[in-house]
């Protein structure tokens, strides 16, 4: 698979600063081969062809990490299952993708290239299909809302029960969700903010910032107790390893407060021996929505310790600056478990930082919606 990546990862240089053509031929060749595929896309596009390519993108750069090629499309084909895709989708969208490569490509496309991706989206779409054909669970679930919270005007925290089927979860995992009383046939993922429990209940939390996406203004704006939502299967890998014995260190930027609250709910019901160290950053202190209640979880819990941190607030009382560079003055976190989880950019920064802190790779995970 060596050869094979490397074709498509030089491949990709061709297309790469291209995206919008490469999405807006893709769908019209889709839509052309097989029309019935378009009702199970949203009525306005906008956003859905950058999340289909993205997958693409991802499954390529790690197709030549056999571990992580087979967690991950067979994670995609189980998520890809609330689209009603089966293996003829899989053909046409094949056919589609080529066909929109060497549009976009232009004369730099070669015969080469082109079975590279062949065989690529072959073995890929082969993963997918055995992850969706694995899997027993229902497409999707439907939620009710128990809960909606405000917090100040862009964020909210609210609790759902997925309703007939259980849901299991990971802590650390994340789902999409879609609203379709408001936006049919649009999904958006989400880390679930709390541990797996028998009551089938998710907390999520929702921040819509300008210019964020429809499904989170409709959660944070329009949604209410009672509505119905609906929640694909989990996905992720940020997980605890329960069989390590090393400290533990989160540092969440925001809204990526979730996924480490939930970490920590898990450790609560067995950990005893590590110590746990929570970095949480933000711009203000509004925007520390989540503080009180970690207050709340280090009073409960001794191994556990919360370290607040404000970049854009110079009265705060507390650590100032971004939160990746607030890390490095309390380290070395060399012989740590490194938990990362926010804005694409707040992830990047984390993730150099504990690089140039030598931390082992293995010994950090994360998850991040956005490019790195």
């Amino acid at each position: 698979m060596d050869h094979v990546a490397r074709l498509l990862k030089e491949s990709w240089t061709l297309v790469e600063e291209d995206r919008d053509r490469l999405s807006g031929h893709f769908y019209a060749r889709l839509f052309l081969l097989d029309p019935a595929l378009r009702p199970l896309f949203p009525v306005e596009m906008t956003g859905q062809g950058d999340r289909i390519l993205d997958a693409i993108v991802t499954a390529t750069q790690v197709v030549d990490d056999p571990e992580s090629f087979d967690e991950y499309l067979r994670s995609l084909g189980r998520d890809h299952r609330k689209y009603h895709v089966d293996a003829t989708h899989y053909e046409t969208m094949g056919v589609a993708l080529l066909d929109a490569l060497r549009s976009t490509a232009g004369d730099g496309w070669s015969l080469e290239y082109d079975q590279a991706w062949r065989d690529a989206y072959g073995a890929i779409s082969a993963k997918m299909l055995a992850g969706a054909a694995a899997d027993d669970n229902p497409p999707f679930w439907h939620a009710e809302v128990l809960t909606h919270e405000r917090h100040g005007q862009d964020t909210a925290v609210l609790t759902v029960r997925a309703l007939q089927h259980p849901l299991r979860w990971r802590a650390g995992q994340y789902v999409s969700v879609e609203v379709p009383r408001h936006l049919p046939r649009v999904w958006r993922t989400y880390s679930v903010a709390n541990a797996p429990n028998d009551d089938n209940v998710l907390e999520f939390h929702v921040r819509t910032p300008p210019g964020a996406g429809w499904v989170s203004g409709a959660l944070v704006r329009r949604t209410r107790p009672g509505d119905l939502l609906r929640v694909a299967a989990p996905m992720g890998s940020m997980v605890l390893d329960r069989d390590s014995e090393r400290d533990v260190l989160c540092v969440a930027g925001g809204v990526g407060l979730a996924p480490i609250k939930a970490l920590v709910e898990e450790l609560a019901g067995w950990n005893r021996t590590r110590w746990v160290h929570i970095f949480y950053g933000a711009r203000h202190t509004a925007d520390l929505y989540g503080l009180a209640g970690l207050r709340e979880l280090v009073e409960a819990h001794p191994w556990l310790s919360v370290t607040p941190a404000c970049s854009e607030e110079p009265g705060f009382d507390g650590e100032r600056g971004d939160v990746s560079d607030v890390i490095t003055r309390y380290g070395p976190w060399t012989t740590h478990d490194c938990y990362v989880s926010g804005s694409a950019r707040m992830v990047r920064s984390t993730l150099r930082a504990l690089a140039e802190d030598e931390v082992p790779p293995p010994n950090i995970r994360y998850d991040t919606f956005g490019d790195l």
